[in-house]
């Protein structure tokens, strides 16, 4: 008898409940009939359903900016802020592998992450300072070798002179754009600066985002239009959307490559 019990709840324990067959018949009705009606709808219906838009980018865009305490405002590199999206960081490491540049200027130092990141990038790559710009001295900057702080504004004449300065001859030169970022500013460091990029090499504007691309539209024209001005004029500057692969970017159409 105890056996036979035995045997019998062990069998019992094995076979699938009822509840548990309603709930995979359901399932593969429920599927049947979503797949049924996506087979009714046209092409471009089904490949805005399964496909990333671009509002469906943008809205996280916003939600990235707006969260700022917790998004780029909370973003370090190696303990030191940096106020860089993340997947520009990756970008930016790309760009200076590929096109290996000697001297990388940055426009806006700030607390000192990017430049960090960037002299880091530089400690793998063997190769490469960079020179780093801002009109205030925050304090704890972080000391490296690879890293010259010049302390004035960007456009200055004695500090864009410094920073030209650092170039030796020969040097393949890359530029990061990231201070001021209202359009006369920034028109003015692209007309300056863009004179120090090498052929092949690239002048990054940081934050083209802002004035409503898509994120700010109330902060007015700013470094998406500077660029705009700045490349109905020279032609020797490319931007080169393939660096926006990633969908979330500070500077859509602000990747600029020297062509010419």
């Amino acid at each position: 008898m105890t056996a036979t019990k035995l045997t019998t709840e062990g069998l019992a324990a094995k076979q699938p409940s009822r509840t548990a067959i309603n709930l995979v018949i359901a399932a593969f009705f429920l599927l049947g009939f979503f797949v049924g009606r996506t087979r009714q709808l046209p092409a471009q219906n089904l490949v805005d359903a399964f496909s990333h838009p671009k509002d469906v980018v943008d809205a996280y865009h916003q939600w990235y900016y707006d969260h700022f305490e917790t998004t780029w405002r909370n973003t370090t590199w190696l303990g030191t802020e940096a106020e860089k999206y993340p997947p520009d960081m990756w970008v930016y490491q790309e760009i200076m592998y590929e096109t290996k540049p000697d001297v990388l200027i940055e426009a806006g130092t700030f607390k000192g992450g990017s430049a960090l990141y960037f002299a880091s990038i530089f400690d793998l790559m063997k190769h490469g300072r960079v020179v780093t710009i801002d009109i205030t001295q925050y304090p704890n900057l972080p000391q490296h070798p690879r890293i010259t702080y010049l302390l004035g504004s960007s456009t200055a004449p004695e500090i864009f002179q410094q920073a030209k300065s650092a170039i030796h001859p020969g040097d393949k030169v890359m530029v990061s754009l990231d201070s001021d970022h209202h359009k006369a500013h920034v028109l003015k460091e692209l007309q300056l600066y863009s004179q120090l990029v090498t052929l092949g090499n690239y002048l990054v504007v940081e934050d083209c985002e802002i004035n409503g691309h898509p994120v700010l539209s109330s902060f007015g024209p700013g470094p998406a239009e500077a660029v705009a001005e700045f490349l109905s004029t020279n032609h020797d500057f490319v931007q080169d959307h393939s660096r926006e692969k990633f969908g979330l970017t500070a500077s859509p159409g602000g990747w600029l490559k020297r062509v010419r």
